[in-house]
């Protein structure tokens, strides 16, 4: 049973693979339903702050109500949401209305059941896996929320930040928790000060206060030292985007911070210290 729960196990592979797929099929419903719901969270609070009536609306949460088609809001019947499947099958349209499913619900389900088999080769059924798997499909939601809504909500940042302040007391960290501790209040703090300065300068917000969170949640598992490369890679990455979109669609199109911060993060944690090193030799070398 050890064996076929190992590290570099074709069974393991396969086990993660599946259960990975499964579980973008789920992290899909949280990327589609959660902005609604606390859309629905804050209209309700601010009806009550003003004492306005609001009209009761249907409950909706992450479970309720079940899979259906958000255009005709036909239940999706199971063979319709097999992840990967069904949407080769269906060929990216609902059943029943042809309504266009988007290629980002594919998309998810794809990276989601590629990095816990990734996960699962190099590391087995662990507490290390766990925690990577974990890590993986809360970016992985993030990422895409904050690219179709412009939020990172609470409900995502804080658990990754969580995760990474109780991984550091691992043995098999790559952080002590003084590091971690550090890191984090340094990420916070890097992208506080230039939000403050931007909007002294200029008047304007840059960005919000979920970039912050979420770099103190990176940071919490790469260390304070890898931040300048985080936030470079970052910041080169969506200049360039940026640049790209506003030439598409005009300077009135936002532009997210969170993505390229999720993709700088990881860079630094698997790269960083290559990359500081190979920049240090370059400079001696100059």
């Amino acid at each position: 049973m050890e064996h076929l729960l190992a590290a570099e196990s074709i069974p393991t592979l396969v086990l993660a693979l599946i259960l990975g797929a499964v579980i973008g099929s789920f992290l899909n419903v949280v990327i589609s339903r959660l902005p609604i719901q606390l859309q629905r969270q804050w209209q309700r609070e601010c009806a009550e702050m003003n004492g306005t009536p609001l009209k009761e609306l249907d409950h909706f949460s992450i479970a309720v109500p079940g899979s259906h088609c958000p255009e005709c809001k036909t239940s999706i019947a199971w063979y319709d949401n097999i992840p990967l499947l069904s949407y080769l099958a269906l060929r990216a349209r609902c059943r029943h209305c042809q309504t266009h499913i988007p290629l980002t619900y594919w998309l998810v389900e794809l990276i989601s059941c590629v990095a816990f088999g990734l996960v699962a080769w190099y590391f087995g059924f662990s507490l290390t896996a766990l925690v990577y798997v974990a890590v993986f499909s809360l970016l992985i939601c993030l990422f895409v929320i904050d690219w179709n809504h412009q939020l990172l909500p609470d409900q995502l940042t804080y658990p990754l930040l969580w995760i990474a302040l109780l991984w550091s007391l691992s043995p098999t960290s790559k952080l002590s928790p003084d590091s971690a501790i550090i890191g984090a209040v340094a990420g916070y703090l890097s992208l506080w000060s230039i939000y403050w300065a931007f909007k002294l300068v200029t008047g304007k917000e840059g960005m919000g206060y979920g970039d912050f969170k979420l770099l103190a949640a990176i940071t919490a598992f790469t260390g304070a030292t890898l931040l300048p490369v985080t936030i470079l890679a970052s910041s080169v990455c969506g200049a360039i985007v940026g640049l790209v979109m506003i030439r598409g669609k005009g300077r009135s199109q936002p532009i997210p911070f969170g993505p390229f911060l999720i993709g700088g993060g990881i860079l630094s944690y698997f790269f960083g210290t290559d990359l500081l090193f190979s920049y240090w030799r370059w400079l001696g070398g100059v």
